[in-house]
C-alpha cells in the first residue's frame, strides 16, 4: 500500500485553495453563476467570431463563384478587349470599359450583325429543319442570292427584259411609247419604284390609327438643293457620272445617255425644290385627309385610282376613299411639272423614271451596277464628310415612309427607339457589307415568317424567355417601389401610376404568330423562284407587298410588333400601352440566363428599365403632373440638366441638353432602378458568381456591364441623336449613384463621385 507523503509537494496542495474558499456560501453561488454566464458570453462570441471569419474566408478571400460557362468565357474575352483597365475608373469610366473597342460600331449595331449572323447560320444549314415547301422558299432565295456566278452570268440581260415590259428605253433600242400612267402603275405596282411621290399603306398617327392610303414625298439619292454648298457641282457631276454609267451597262448610246441623263437630274432637281424646309415641316399638319377625287383635281397629271388600285390590291378603292396627303402643295407642283414634260419631252421622261428604277433594283443586278452605287455613295461620303452608305429602302417596309421631320419625330416618339439615332438617314440607310449579310437582309425581308420561327426556336428557348420574364418581373417591382419614394410625387399620382404599370402588356421575344407558328402556311404560294435572281426578287416583292396590305385589312386584335424578333430596338408603343422586347436584344453580351445576375441586371435590366420610364415622360413636362410637388420636381429637372452639363466632351461631339433630357433622364432612372432590383434580388437569393479574371466585385461587373451597352466612337454621333455621347451616357448615370463611388472606393470630388447628386426618377 502506498501512503501519502507526510510533507511537500502533497501538503502545498491542501494549502492551495479556489477563491471561492474562505467565502460564504451565498457568495460562492453567486460567483459559480457569474462564472458560468461569462463563459456562455464568451463561447457565444467564438462562435460568431468564428461565423465572420468563415463569411470573410468565403466572401472576402474566395469571392462569388466564377461562372466557367462558354458564354461567359466569351463575355469575359469581350470584356477584356473593350476595357482599358490602365485608366483609373473613377477619373474616366468610358475608357475603362470601352477604351479598346473597335467603336467604328456601336454595341447594338454589334449585336445586330451577330444576329444576322445566326441568320446565315440557319440559311446555310436547311438539312437542320423540318420545313415544308413554302419554307422551303426562303432557303432557296438565300441559295440564288448567293450565287454570284449565276447573276454575273445572266449580266444586264433580266434588267432589259424588264424594261421591254414597260415600252423600252429611246436610249438603248426600240421604245414603244405607253400611256404615262400606265407605265407609272407598273412601276409602283411591279416593281416597287415611286419616281415622283411615295405611296404607303399605314395607321394614321392619331386615335383610332386607322390603317390608310398615305401619299407623302419621294425619295431622292442625292439632294439637289444645296446650292449654297461649295461641293455642289462636284455633287452634280458624281451624280451625272453615275447615271451615265448605268446607260453604258444598258448598251445606250453614250451620247444620247449623257443627254438623258442631265435631263433626270433636272427633274429631281426641281422635285427638290418643291419640298417644303424643314422649318415648315416642324410647324405644319402632319397630314391633311382628302378623298381621291379630290386630289385628282388638285394634282391631275396622275391618274391616282388607277394607279393607287394596281399598288394596293386587293384593297377596293374608289373616287371617294380617303387618303392622307403629307405635302399637298409638292404634289400640286410635281403635276404641273410632269403635264409640262409630258407634252414637250415625253421620252425624256420615260428615260428618268426609266433610270430611277435602275437604281432601284440595282441590289438584285450584277455586281458591274452594284460597283456603280458603291461608288457613287462613296463619292458623296467624300464630298458630304458622312460614311458612304447604301440605300437599302426595299428592304425595311415596316419603317414608315415620312419624310417631313414633323411626322418622322412624332413616329419615333411613339415607338422610343434604342440602339442609336432615331432619324429617318439612319434608319433608311446602312453601310456597305459583305454578300453573305445584303443576302440575308434580303431573305428575311422577304420570308420573314420563317425566319422569325426558326430564329426564336434557335435563339429564344422556354427556358431564356423564362428568365427574361422574371428580370422584366424584378424590373417592374423595383420601379414601382421606387415611386414610392420620390419626393416630388403626391399619393394621387402614385396610385395611378401603379395602376398603369400593372395594366402594361410586355411582348417578350417575338410576335405571337412566331412563338406559335402554324405549319400550313400559305405566305408564299404567290412566290415564283427563277429563271433570274432578279425575277426571283421582284416575285418577293409582290408577295411581300401583297401580305402587307392584306395584314392591314384583317383585324387584328394584338400589337402589331415594330421590329423584327431579331432586332436589337426595345420601344414602348403608346397607343397599345405594350413594351416590346424582341429576342435580338435579350442575346449576348446583353442577356443570358447562364450570366451571373450582375450582368443580366447592368445590362439587359438596365435597358428594360429605361423602356418602363418612358411611359411617364408626360410627368416631366410643364403641367404634367399638376398634383406633384412642382417646387421639387423642377429642382430634380434642374439638377439632371447641370448634372449633364458639367461634364467634359471629347472634340467633335455634339451635345443639346434640350434635345437629349428625356433619354438622359431615362438612362439615369433606368441605372437606379436596375440597382436597385439587383440588390433585392441579392438579398433573396444565394449563387451569385462573376467572371474570372476581371477581379471585379458583384456590384463592379453590374456597373460595368451597364457602361459595355453604351460602347460607341463619340465621333459617330449623329447631331439629331436623341440621345447623349456614350461618354455621357455612361458618366451622367453611373456618377449619378452614391455606390457606384462606393464599390469603386472614388475619393470624393472625383469625376465620377461628385459632389451633389440628383433625384428625378
Amino acid at each position: 500500500m502506498v501512503s501519502e507523503p507526510a510533507s511537500g509537494v502533497g501538503t502545498r496542495r491542501r494549502r492551495e485553495r479556489s477563491p471561492e474558499e474562505g467565502l460564504p456560501a451565498v457568495h460562492s453561488r453567486q460567483w459559480a453563476m457569474a462564472r458560468r454566464a461569462l463563459m456562455t458570453v464568451l463561447l457565444f462570441s467564438l462562435i460568431l467570431g468564428g461565423s465572420l471569419l468563415l463569411w470573410g474566408y468565403v466572401f472576402k478571400g474566395c469571392g462569388p463563384a466564377h461562372c466557367e460557362m462558354p458564354v461567359c468565357r466569351d463575355l469575359l474575352s469581350l470584356y477584356l478587349a473593350s476595357g482599358n483597365t490602365s485608366v483609373a475608373p473613377c477619373t474616366d469610366f468610358f475608357s475603362f470599359a470601352c477604351g479598346n473597342t473597335n467603336r467604328t460600331t456601336s454595341s447594338f449595331q454589334a449585336l445586330a450583325k451577330e444576329n444576322k449572323r445566326r441568320l446565315q447560320r440557319i440559311l446555310e444549314a436547311p438539312g437542320s429543319w423540318r420545313l415544308d415547301s413554302g419554307e422551303e422558299k426562303a432557303f432557296q432565295f438565300y441559295s440564288s442570292c448567293m450565287d454570284t456566278g449565276a447573276i454575273e452570268g445572266a449580266g444586264a440581260g433580266p434588267l432589259r427584259q424588264v424594261i421591254e415590259e414597260l415600252g423600252g428605253w429611246p436610249v438603248s433600242g426600240d421604245w414603244t411609247p405607253l400611256d404615262f400612267n400606265r407605265t407609272l402603275s407598273l412601276l409602283m405596282s411591279q416593281y416597287g419604284h415611286f419616281p415622283f411621290f411615295r405611296a404607303y399603306l399605314r395607321p394614321l398617327p392619331t386615335p383610332p390609327y386607322t390603317p390608310v392610303i398615305q401619299i407623302d414625298q419621294p425619295e431622292f439619292d442625292v439632294p439637289l438643293k444645296q446650292k449654297q454648298e461649295m461641293n455642289y457641282a462636284q455633287i452634280l457631276r458624281e451624280y451625272l457620272t453615275y447615271l451615265n454609267r448605268l446607260g453604258t451597262l444598258l448598251g445606250g448610246d453614250p451620247n444620247k445617255v449623257g443627254e438623258h441623263a442631265s435631263f433626270s437630274i433636272s427633274i429631281n432637281s426641281q422635285l427638290y425644290q418643291f419640298l417644303r424646309p424643314p422649318e415648315q415641316q416642324a410647324q405644319g399638319k402632319l397630314f391633311q385627309m382628302v378623298t381621291i377625287d379630290q386630289l385628282q383635281e388638285m394634282a391631275p397629271a396622275i391618274d391616282w385610282l388607277s394607279c393607287l388600285q394596281a399598288t394596293f390590291a386587293p384593297m377596293s378603292l374608289s373616287p371617294s376613299h380617303p387618303v392622307a396627303v403629307h405635302d399637298l402643295e409638292y404634289l400640286k407642283n410635281m403635276s404641273q411639272l410632269v403635264e409640262k414634260q409630258l407634252s414637250k419631252h415625253r421620252d425624256f421622261l420615260q428615260s428618268h423614271m426609266i433610270l430611277g428604277l435602275v437604281g432601284t433594283l440595282s441590289p438584285a443586278l450584277d455586281s458591274k451596277f452594284q460597283e456603280a452605287r458603291r461608288l457613287l455613295s462613296q463619292k458623296l461620303g467624300e464630298l458630304t464628310g458622312r460614311p458612304p452608305t447604301v440605300l437599302h429602302e426595299e428592304l425595311i417596309s415596316d419603317i414608315p415612309r415620312v419624310l417631313s421631320a414633323a411626322p418622322w419625330a412624332s413616329w419615333c416618339r411613339s415607338q422610343h427607339i434604342r440602339g442609336g439615332s432615331c432619324t429617318k438617314r439612319a434608319l433608311l440607310t446602312k453601310p456597305a457589307h459583305p454578300r453573305w449579310m445584303t443576302c440575308v437582309e434580303k431573305t428575311a425581308a422577304f420570308f420573314k415568317p420563317t425566319l422569325a420561327a426558326l430564329f426564336v426556336r434557335e435563339a429564344f428557348g422556354p427556358s431564356t424567355r423564362s428568365a427574361a420574364m422574371e428580370l422584366f418581373t424584378a424590373i417592374k417591382d423595383a420601379l414601382i417601389a421606387r415611386f414610392q419614394m420620390l419626393p416630388w410625387m403626391d399619393e394621387e399620382t402614385r396610385a395611378k401610376v401603379q395602376d398603369k404599370v400593372t395594366q402594361l402588356q410586355v411582348k417578350m421575344g417575338a410576335p405571337e404568330w412566331a412563338l406559335k407558328p402554324d405549319p400550313a402556311r400559305q405566305e408564299y404560294n404567290d412566290i415564283q423562284l427563277g429563271p433570274s435572281f432578279l425575277q426571283s426578287f421582284l416575285s418577293c416583292v409582290r408577295s411581300r407587298r401583297a401580305r402587307v396590305i392584306r395584314s392591314f385589312l384583317q383585324p387584328f386584335p394584338n400589337h402589331r410588333w415594330q421590329v423584327l424578333p431579331w432586332g436589337v430596338n426595345a420601344y414602348y408603343s403608346i397607343p397599345d400601352h405594350v413594351v416590346v422586347f424582341p429576342a435580338g436584344l435579350l442575346q449576348p453580351p446583353f442577356f443570358h440566363p447562364g450570366y451571373p445576375r450582375a450582368v443580366n441586371f447592368g445590362a439587359a435590366g438596365s435597358v428594360m428599365a429605361h423602356e418602363l420610364l418612358h411611359i411617364f415622360y408626360q410627368l416631366l413636362f410643364p403641367g404634367g403632373c399638376p398634383a406633384c410637388d412642382t417646387h421639387a420636381l423642377q429642382g430634380a429637372l434642374v439638377c439632371l440638366e447641370r448634372h449633364y452639363a458639367a461634364f467634359p466632351l471629347p472634340n467633335g461631339t455634339f451635345f443639346n441638353g434640350s434635345r437629349t433630357f428625356l433619354e438622359d433622364a431615362a438612362d439615369t432612372g433606368g441605372l437606379a432602378i436596375a440597382l436597385q432590383a439587383y440588390n433585392k434580388r441579392l438579398l433573396w437569393y444565394r449563387g451569385e458568381t462573376t467572371l474570372p479574371s476581371l477581379n471585379l466585385s458583384p456590384w463592379q461587373l453590374f456597373f460595368r456591364s451597364y457602361a459595355q451597352v453604351m460602347c460607341r466612337d463619340p465621333s459617330t454621333q449623329d447631331p439629331q441623336d436623341t440621345h447623349s455621347p456614350p461618354t455621357l451616357r455612361i458618366h451622367g448615370p453611373l456618377s449619378n449613384s452614391p455606390a457606384f463611388a462606393r464599390h469603386f472606393h472614388c475619393p470624393h470630388g472625383t469625376l465620377m463621385n461628385p459632389s451633389s447628386r440628383c433625384q428625378l426618377w
